[in-house]
């Protein structure tokens, strides 16, 4: 049977933890239900605290604050936070580097050639798979809402639009080329540099020439 010192001490703990959850949201932005378990917290302070309107549940097994400031990039983190292997790019980069004018209504994510695609709900995404240097190489981190999100670089991005023009339409490269260019986000050895690595640099030599 417990006793009154029993209950205010269980009482005690579920309150501890419920503010370290809480820190914790503060901190990253968005938390998973496996990062609570991994802080060696309990999973009901964190059923306690969305019933309490503490935390809101942003997606299945992602929570945040209900006051969360987000930025137009929240969708990143989300996936981010799901999935922190994965890499943004294409569409999506382009968009975070500010070198189109298109809002992509789907996540483009890179993973390794072999690996699980990701399983979620929201947002939706589109899979594009690399392998060796063409998964690895230009890649940068971004902080969004508080999470940390892979990106690839401008000029990785510039030479992924050509792989996958099929995909995205050559106009679209074409503009992210120009873009990158004319704002003096990236050299000429950088873009020859990826478009070597990604196989694409016959492709993309005469538009370079065409921009000196």
């Amino acid at each position: 049977m417990l006793t009154v010192a029993d209950i205010m001490k269980h009482t005690y703990r579920m309150k501890s933890a419920g503010q370290q959850i809480l820190e914790l949201a503060r901190t990253q932005g968005l938390i998973r239900s496996r990062d609570i378990s991994a802080q060696g917290l309990p999973r009901i302070a964190l059923t306690r605290q969305v019933r309490d309107g503490q935390l809101v549940r942003v997606d299945r097994g992602l929570y945040a604050l209900p006051n969360r400031q987000s930025s137009e990039h929240s969708s990143l983190a989300e996936v981010a936070s799901k999935y922190p292997e994965g890499i943004i790019c294409l569409l999506s980069a382009l968009r975070v580097h500010e070198l189109t004018t298109q809002s992509p209504f789907e996540v483009w994510l890179a993973i390794p050639h072999k690996g699980r695609a990701p399983k979620i709900d929201y947002p939706p995404l589109r899979i594009i798979r690399f392998s060796g240097k063409a998964l690895t190489e230009g890649i940068e981190e971004h902080s969004v809402d508080g999470v940390t999100v892979k990106v690839s670089n401008v000029a990785r991005t510039v030479a992924d639009c050509f792989k996958f023009r099929n995909k995205i339409g050559l106009d679209v490269a074409l503009e992210a080329l120009r873009e990158a260019w004319d704002s003096k986000r990236t050299s000429m050895d950088e873009l020859w540099r990826y478009a070597t690595i990604l196989r694409v640099a016959n492709i993309m030599r005469p538009y370079m020439e065409s921009l000196s």
